[in-house]
């Protein structure tokens, strides 16, 4: 299936992480409020300028993509979290880290967006 919007892809979603996608999306625009929601990799994701934030849902986790590079001190808060590539995995089966889902949004912004 190809999604045209984040709330078709959520509507998709489980009932787990519909919420979960929810509250991504209302901290990255609380957070960035510049940048506008569009979909990347068949994935809900945000852009400013170029498209700097990616989320998507799977059975067990919600991933955040791409993985942050410049911020070395965020990097090691973000290592309980992260795949060989860097990639973030947050369980389902745990409490969502949103505040440091905000911070890795704003180091993305300032990393691919606009700053």
């Amino acid at each position: 299936m190809k999604f045209l919007s984040h709330e078709a892809y959520f509507d998709s979603a489980g009932p787990q992480a519909k919420p979960l996608l929810a509250a991504i999306q209302a901290k990255v625009e609380a957070l960035v409020p510049s940048a506008s929601r569009c979909i990347g990799y068949n994935m809900p994701a945000f852009r400013d300028g170029s498209v700097f934030f990616y989320f998507a849902a799977f059975k067990k986790h919600i991933g955040v993509y791409p993985p942050v590079r410049l911020d070395a001190g965020l990097i090691e808060e973000l290592e309980p979290y992260r795949g060989e590539k860097g990639n973030l995995s947050f369980p389902l089966e745990q409490k969502l880290p949103l505040d440091l889902i905000g911070r890795v949004a704003l180091a993305l912004h300032r990393e691919r967006g606009r700053s």
